[in-house]
């Protein structure tokens, strides 16, 4: 009884997360609520208050539904004991890209985050939120430079933290766009070349390193 108990719990948060992407996809962040997503998902409103605290939870949430399928990559390009870091990293890249194309839950959740979330309510949680999950990209990332300049993969002098703000700019601005204009190119096709044009400008730009006191 007690296993059954877990199982109901376990499909009534994932119904609640498959209507809460599926309104906040078509109607935007702010102009959906609990309500309607509660409608959604044939649950009540306290259902949801059960499992998730506010609309920002559910998009901690959905996002991190879509991330479970990567985390070996994830676990590879952020493991000090792992082999060429930068060719970890450019593989997580790559990834991340084909299964914007090719996923339509991924593209979905991320047509969301990126395009369907306004930060007109006060006080703005979700923008909050977003911003504590671009810090956590953030520092992923950071990890990423550092064991690739410790491996040699990139230079001894990349100034980091305008190498990070370049790389984060360019993989956000690279999702951004194609999910505003996804017929300019496939991403399927062409994420191999996106992924190199990155790594030749953190490891080749002379404006990406530190300059001498």
């Amino acid at each position: 009884m007690a296993r059954r108990t877990k199982e109901e719990a376990f499909e009534t948060r994932e119904s609640i997360l498959d209507a809460a992407e599926k309104c906040f996809h078509e109607k935007g962040v702010s102009r959906t609520s609990l309500s309607e997503i509660a409608q959604a998902a044939g649950v009540t409103r306290g259902a949801i208050y059960w499992h998730f605290q506010d609309k920002a939870d559910l998009l901690d949430a959905l996002f991190q539904r879509i991330q479970l399928p990567m985390a070996p990559l994830n676990q590879a390009a952020h493991d000090a004991s792992a082999s060429n870091p930068l060719e970890r990293f450019r593989e997580l890249l790559v990834t991340v890209l084909k299964r914007l194309e090719s996923d339509p839950a991924a593209r979905r959740v991320n047509e969301i985050l990126l395009l369907k979330c306004d930060y007109v309510e006060a006080p703005s949680t979700q923008k909050k939120h977003l911003q504590s999950m671009n810090k956590h990209h953030d520092d992923n990332l950071r990890t990423s430079l550092l064991l690739a300049m410790a491996s040699g993969e990139l230079p001894a002098d990349l100034d980091l933290e305008m190498a990070l703000f370049c790389a984060h700019s360019f993989i956000y601005g690279i999702l951004h766009q194609w999910l505003m204009q996804p017929q300019q190119l496939s991403l399927v096709e062409r994420a191999d070349d996106i992924a190199a044009t990155l790594l030749d400008m953190l490891r080749d730009s002379p404006h990406l390193r530190s300059k001498s006191p």
